[in-house]
């Protein structure tokens, strides 16, 4: 657990499955990935303009974003990497934190943990899954996708936290909201809550009462704490969406089940 003040961290600190992510543009907004290892990351990407989700400027301006799409410059020529690419795909770090710094997301966490870090996307109550079975799920999506980009279902933290669970909302295979988003849905929430406002006699306390109701608001909408959720092997969940985009290569035929077993002790 890096701590409550910071998930900072520095390049030598993580390690193949680690779920990472970086800061963009003044801390509005965060892009997630799994950390592959030999400095790749692998993370679910949208090109701007093309996003599948609120319509609005939201999709630009909030939450779980890939780098602006650009056609100017060569590729990385560490990775190859073209920023206009979108869907999941494999980079080196560099590319990853676009200039930003790296944070390490951190998984069970205690509910005291997690309360105490004001803004989410940064922590979960769930447990992660080992570490051999985390990469299993992300080379998998690499080869066959991860559906469609969505800003409410289907975000890059949504990926990277399936990938550290295996974890989704039961409704329809629909993947789990992230933290980031949930912390929004909490806040709006709070204040647009105007029972409460009836039931607080000065500005203090309505501070109090919305501060408790955002609070509240993230913990039940956390993956570790939601009874809706489910867990479904990745093989399940690309045969569920149909997404067949690259056939997978020999060494993914192996099934999540089967990494599982083999990463388990005698």
């Amino acid at each position: 657990m890096v701590g409550v003040l910071s998930n900072r961290v520095d390049r030598e600190d993580v390690k193949a499955g680690d779920h990472i992510y970086s800061w963009r543009t003044a801390y509005i907004y965060a892009h997630h990935g799994i950390y592959a290892g030999d400095g790749m990351v692998i993370h679910f990407t949208r090109s701007a303009a093309h996003e599948i989700g609120t319509g609005t400027f939201l999709d630009w301006f909030l939450f779980s974003s890939s780098p602006a799409a650009t056609t100017e410059g060569p590729p990385c020529q560490k990775c190859g990497h073209l920023i206009k690419r979108q869907g999941v795909i494999m980079s080196c770090l560099d590319c990853f934190l676009d200039g930003g710094c790296l944070y390490l997301f951190d998984y069970a966490v205690s509910p005291a943990f997690f309360l105490a870090k004001a803004r989410g996307g940064t922590c979960t109550l769930a447990a992660s899954d080992p570490c051999d079975v985390v990469i299993h799920r992300a080379r998998y999506l690499l080869n066959n996708g991860f559906g469609m980009y969505c800003l409410f279902k289907n975000n890059c933290e949504d990926f990277a936290i399936y990938c550290k669970t295996g974890l989704l909302v039961k409704t329809a295979f629909s993947v789990g909201r992230s933290g980031q988003l949930a912390s929004l849905t909490a806040a709006f929430s709070a204040v647009a809550s105007s029972p409460l406002r009836f039931l607080t006699t000065s500005a203090g306390g309505l501070a109090i009462v919305t501060s408790g109701m955002y609070c509240v608001g993230r913990y039940v909408s956390d993956m570790g704490v939601r009874r809706d959720v489910v867990k479904v092997p990745v093989e399940r969940l690309v045969e569920h969406w149909g997404q067949n985009v690259v056939a997978s290569p020999p060494q993914d035929r192996v099934t999540e089940t089967e990494v599982a077993a083999v990463g388990s002790p005698s």
